[in-house]
């Protein structure tokens, strides 16, 4: 059996993947995979994510740079998400130009940024 046979996957076929920083435990970013995301992920030793939107494979940082490259991959003990933990280029992970895409917190009934911008997104991405 090979190991990607062990992971119990979603009916679309994917897997929720949680990307957190080496050595500070932040976590970055929540994607998805499918089986041909993680098979790369493991060769390349870079994260390859399923676009759900776009419905094909993503490169984490081909558009900005801002590349994901993989340290450990771990599975939980239920065998239904994955844990990447990553080095991330650049330290932008998110495509709103912050660290993490989790920026937002809970504060009086309203999300607020908590965190700031450390590069504008129209200088990352070109298309914007």
């Amino acid at each position: 059996m090979s190991w990607l046979d062990e992971i119990r996957w979603t009916p679309e076929g994917l897997v929720p993947v949680i990307a957190q920083q080496a050595g500070n435990g932040r976590v970055v970013m929540f994607a998805w995979m499918n089986r041909e995301s993680l098979a790369l992920t493991a060769q390349e030793g870079y994260a390859v994510y399923w676009s759900r939107s776009r419905n094909k494979l993503w490169r984490k940082g081909e558009e900005s740079g801002h590349r994901q490259k993989v340290i450990s991959i771990q599975l939980d003990c239920d065998g239904d998400v994955i844990l990447l933990e990553i080095e991330q280029e650049g330290g932008i992970a998110c495509h709103t130009g912050r660290e993490s895409c989790f920026y937002r917190q809970l504060v009086d009934g309203q999300w607020q940024a908590v965190e700031a911008v450390i590069k504008d997104p129209e200088t990352i991405y070109k298309k914007l």
